[in-house]
């Protein structure tokens, strides 16, 4: 995996283990309330279902997310801000994992 890759996981890692409350100290996430995954998904040109598939998330979560049924959790959120930032950093650290 690369440094980056490695790097992303990690920090995603954290913050789930932050937002679940298995670590509570040395650690501040400063995750949005809400999160715009339609703009995320339009953005990288992807239907719900591609969106879905390639990063892991169920087509009926992306679906929801984007009809504001449901907001995604806190470790979700946290990835689909990566995912806004740095597509290509998130799509090479899970192709390595599939790799692996």
């Amino acid at each position: 995996m690369s440094k980056a890759g490695s790097r992303i996981l990690g920090s995603v890692r954290s913050a789930r283990a932050y937002a679940r409350g298995d670590v509570t100290e040395g650690f501040v996430a400063h995750v949005p309330a809400e999160v715009d995954v339609k703009a995320i998904r339009a953005k990288l040109n992807l239907s719900q279902a591609a969106f879905a598939k390639r990063f892991g998330f169920s087509a009926a979560a992306v679906k929801d997310w984007e009809q504001h049924r449901r907001q995604p959790e806190q470790a979700a959120k946290v990835l689909l801000l990566v995912i806004d930032r740095a597509p290509e950093a998130v799509n090479a650290a899970l192709a390595e994992m599939a790799m692996a």
